[in-house]
């Protein structure tokens, strides 16, 4: 079975919003040790377009994170798969996700980074989507609010396809 994509957010739109977001966040962080954390693989566009709008200076990390659990399981177990190398001690913390989704991942990253006594610790997400949340996670910088529906393109990806498009879609069955 096939599907077809159904423009959702064009490129013209990302271009703009990632403008603006980098200059809030900009503003926000000025004279600020700021440390910008790209969680990968789906953030990478997404990520660096947005630090060259950044004009505070940050630090720049990644991570990478897998979970585990059994398929009829709800309990999961998530883990790095690539670890941070930038000591956060003391630093404003800035985590940038493709999208907020359940939230999981996002809420086992900020604990993570508190315990490793980050000064300040906020999400910035390319779309927040609250279709699936699960857990009370808060986006302080949102790029697009998508209510539902299975996107793709800007970093996103279905069986690792589509991150390269340069604006999002909605992946429908035919």
């Amino acid at each position: 079975m096939g599907h077809k994509m159904l423009p959702v957010i064009p490129a013209g739109d990302i271009r703009r919003r990632v403008a603006e977001l980098g200059a809030e966040i900009s503003a926000h962080y000025q004279g600020q040790p700021l440390v910008c954390v790209c969680v990968l693989k789906g953030a990478f566009l997404f990520f660096a377009d947005l630090v060259r709008h950044i004009t505070c200076a940050p630090e720049i990390d990644f991570v990478r994170l897998a979970s585990y659990g059994g398929a009829t399981s709800r309990g999961r177990q998530t883990v790095f798969t690539k670890d941070m190398e930038v000591d956060v001690d003391g630093k404003h913390v800035l985590l940038v996700e493709d999208i907020v989704d359940t939230g999981r991942s996002a809420e086992f990253l900020l604990h993570v980074l508190e315990k490793r006594g980050a000064a300040s610790l906020k999400i910035c997400a390319f779309v927040d989507k609250h279709e699936r949340r699960e857990v009370g996670v808060a986006v302080d910088f949102a790029g697009f609010p998508i209510q539902k529906g299975f996107i793709v393109g800007y970093g996103m990806d279905y069986a690792e396809q589509y991150r390269e498009l340069d604006a999002v879609y909605e992946l429908v069955p035919e």
